[in-house]
């Protein structure tokens, strides 16, 4: 126990020291606790931590933690950068938001003498990584060691193979960021590649003129194809697509869940409800009244989840390649799946008339859509039927089909009952409601593009959300109250930055965010409900979109923000996720309920790792799925060159601005140099370009037309030019009248639009637009193109 300052509160040097020397763990609570404060002392205390954060001394963590602005979690995914002046690894976080800092961390990586297998990094690794943190006077602030090397260095691209006439060929890079940048292959180096193969290329010592050459390492198989298009996703981010051996042979050796030692749940009409062309079957649903009269217009809601930890037991061949994937990847023409054919899509399937094992809880609503209590059991069950969203809603409003008919009155009009009373506690919750369309790439039989769809969001979809939300929560409880250790699914706060950027923004827009107290869902709303309906609802639900932080899996709790609870866990699907195959054998050891349970082992140390790796696979699914449907359309969009389109402006950078296309989705790039014949400075508050002379303003959210100018299938690469012009919203001095010009150097920062053909323009005009181009490049980054988004 710290000893209490004789004059009340203690120093403000002490109180950081004290969250210094507990990075994370500390709120208000415990600080008083440590120092001895009395209720008196406490509100002092408040408020001299909000002097802390405001200043930028600290920062929240969540509504409860208080840390440093730079402080890492003890566990997490880092890239090693190079070395210090002692020959020592310096490494930088894998992840790092640069609004919060302009810089990263660094980390001294201490390599012991007799290392563990796999536990050796060098330069231009990735790997798993142990932080603490140091008082260092070369600025570095951790030291950290390495615990799993994830991704060695590779001196290797991956391309599209394309032959030369006369022998030999080049690589078509798939990279977005290399577009253009092909490579010379020597017919001896080619590997017997033919036209239209992915092959990985080693680089060659550079001969100081002509192409960078290189030498076909591995050929993956032809995508001349659209077909084929998400090979190149999967290779790029090295996502495995074949099981071990080992782990094929357990899968093929397991049998079907019996009853011993479950409940028999099979008489139960559970029901699953998923997407038309789901593959996987993991979860069910069942509602009914309650009939205890102490809560009247209450309802008892049932979910079954497949017993995948039944199958998949701790440290077996099976268990060590889901964790490897993470997650199921999934693109327009295929899955990745997280488990073998024979477990994902056969014995943990919840199809209809065959008896399943499978993890359920009973949860207790009372009429105010609260949940009264929960229990977990392990069962067999028997899914009374398979439908998707649209056929569940079609039934509701009216129109049944042969197989919804029978399951209106006893099945489908108790859930939407239970629904209806559930919805009260998620209005009273208040958690952020976005409105994001999420797109759809629907391809022909031949894998090419057809369509892409909006799917519309029905009540079916709301339905299912808010059971699997409630599920997550009474898992997260239980396992908090057993002490267990947990993998939670977490989501930070809006940093401060960020909420100043926002208020700044909506200034521009007279819409008031007055913030007072505790940061909350509900704030957000509040400007979501003020702007709809008008012109501008699109772009504040995607400035509000970016201002959020990214969810991910961490074994500290620091609440889920986007959803407004204290704790949550995933626990619905554990057939695509590795985090809910764990909470589930975390309930199975916390309730004794037999085999595949949570080994007593097991440690918070352990799983904080695990937490770290399978955020950061969720975020290689992520990129991969984003890649592929950007290469499907720009496929798609190749023969139509020339063509116009109506789109929005999705992204404002130094660099010019980012449309997404309305029928498609579709995202391209119109250069800023093509904009006009004025500079145009890039202003980060109202997210937009705006000219220098004219005020000309093109911003995020504004509806425009575009001409398609090129299209690069293999990158997904599509460049526009924009054809509706700019109204002038911002008045602007004329050139030599009002204030004062810029200095030269402050004018130097500045993006200049192109006002020439580059052959046309000048020796010292032609020098100075690169040198302007090479300033705005080292700044910090606006905002990027595809924004930040949380997930449940």
């Amino acid at each position: 126990m710290i000893k209490k300052s004789d004059i009340g509160l203690p120093p403000r040097e002490a109180i950081v020291a004290f969250i210094r020397a507990n990075p994370g763990k500390v709120g208000t609570k415990d600080i008083a606790r440590a120092f001895g404060l009395k209720n008196a002392d406490r509100a002092a205390l408040k408020q001299l931590l909000r002097e802390l954060v405001a200043n930028g001394t600290v920062k929240k963590s969540g509504r409860k933690k208080i840390v440093e602005p730079a402080t890492l979690p003890a566990t997490l995914v880092a890239d090693i950068t190079g070395r210090d002046s002692d020959g020592e690894l310096i490494a930088k976080p894998a992840e790092w938001d640069e609004a919060e800092q302009s810089e990263p961390p660094r980390i001294r990586i201490h390599t012991p003498r007799h290392a563990r297998p796999g536990a050796t990094a060098g330069v231009g690794d990735r790997a798993l990584v142990r932080v603490e943190p140091i008082n260092d006077a070369e600025g570095i602030a951790y030291r950290g060691r390495v615990l799993k090397v994830l991704d060695q260095a590779r001196n290797r691209v991956l391309g599209i193979f394309k032959s030369n006439p006369g022998g030999g060929g080049r690589l078509i890079p798939v990279d977005k960021k290399q577009a253009g940048r092909e490579l010379s292959i020597a017919p001896d180096d080619t590997k017997d590649a033919k036209d239209g193969d992915l092959i990985s290329v080693d680089l060659l010592r550079g001969r100081g003129y002509g192409l960078p050459a290189g030498r076909v390492k591995e050929r993956f198989g032809s995508v001349a194809t659209e077909k084929a298009i998400s090979l190149i996703a999967i290779h790029a981010h090295e996502i495995p697509m074949d099981f071990s051996a080992a782990a094929i042979a357990e899968a093929e050796a397991a049998q079907p869940a019996p009853l011993k030692g479950r409940e028999d749940w099979r008489e139960l009409p559970l029901i699953t409800i998923d997407p038309p062309d789901a593959k996987d079957h993991d979860d069910a649903v069942h509602a009914e009244p309650d009939p205890d009269p102490s809560n009247a217009g209450g309802v008892i809601v049932h979910v079954a989840i497949a017993d995948v930890a039944y199958y998949v037991r701790p440290g077996s061949a099976l268990d060590r390649d889901a964790l490897i994937r993470g997650n199921s990847v999934y693109f327009p023409d295929r899955v990745v799946p997280m488990l073998p054919e024979r477990i994902s899509n056969n014995l943990c399937s919840l199809v209809p008339g065959e008896p399943r094992g499978a993890l359920a809880v009973r949860m207790v609503i009372g009429a105010d859509g609260r949940k009264r209590s929960h229990s977990f059991h392990r069962v067999l069950m028997r899914s009374a039927a398979k439908l998707s969203y649209a056929q569940a809603q079609a039934a509701i409003d009216g129109k049944p089909d042969d197989i919804t008919g029978p399951l209106l009155e006893p099945i489908l009009k108790p859930l939407y009952a239970a629904y209806e009373v559930a919805k009260r506690g998620r209005d009273a919750r208040d958690p952020l409601d976005l409105d994001i369309p999420e797109r759809k790439i629907l391809l022909k039989k031949d894998g090419t593009v057809d369509c892409v769809v909006v799917p519309e969001r029905l009540d079916a979809h709301r339905l299912i959300e808010e059971f699997m939300i409630s599920a997550n929560v009474a898992a997260a409880e239980l396992l908090e109250k057993k002490a267990l250790p947990l993998i939670y699914r977490v989501h930070d706060e809006p940093t401060v930055e960020k909420i100043h950027a926002l208020q700044e923004f909506l200034k521009t827009l007279d819409v008031p965010f007055a913030k007072s107290g505790a940061l909350r869902p509900s704030l957000f709303n509040r400007v979501l409900t003020l702007v709809a309906g008008q012109d501008y609802e699109h772009l504040v639900n995607e400035v509000v979109l970016r201002s959020q932080a990214q969810a991910e899996y961490s074994t500290d709790n620091y609440g889920h923000f986007g959803l407004n609870l204290r704790r949550y866990a995933h626990f619905t699907s554990p057939i695509r996720r590795y985090a809910d195959l764990v909470v589930h054998r975390g309930l199975l050891r916390a309730l004794n309920l037999g085999d595949g349970a949570l080994p007593d082992s097991e440690t918070p140390d352990h799983l904080a790792e695990v937490a770290a790796q399978i955020s950061v696979t969720e975020r290689r699914a992520m990129k991969a799925e984003r890649e592929t449907a950007d290469r499907l359309i720009a496929h798609h969009l190749a023969d139509r060159v020339g063509a116009t389109f109506q789109g929005r402006i999705s992204g404002v950078t130094r660099a010019g601005l980012f449309i997404k296309l309305d029928d498609t989705g579709a995202d391209g790039l119109v250069p800023i140099r093509t904009l006009g014949t004025e500079y145009f400075d890039y202003d980060e508050t109202r997210h937009a370009l705006i000219g220098q002379r004219s005020g000309a303003m093109h911003r995020l959210g504004d509806v425009v037309d575009v001409r398609l100018v090129e299209a690069q299938p293999v990158a997904g690469a599509l460049r526009f030019e924009l054809l509706t012009q700019a109204d002038v919203l911002v008045s602007r001095h004329p050139r030599g009248a009002g204030p004062r010009r810029k200095s030269t150097a402050k004018r130097n920062t500045k993006t200049k639009a192109k006002a020439t053909q580059a052959d046309a323009r000048p020796r010292h005009k032609e020098k100075s637009r690169k040198k302007n181009q090479k300033a705005g490049a080292k700044r910090k980054p606006g905002t990027s193109k595809k924004g930040r988004s949380w997930t449940p």
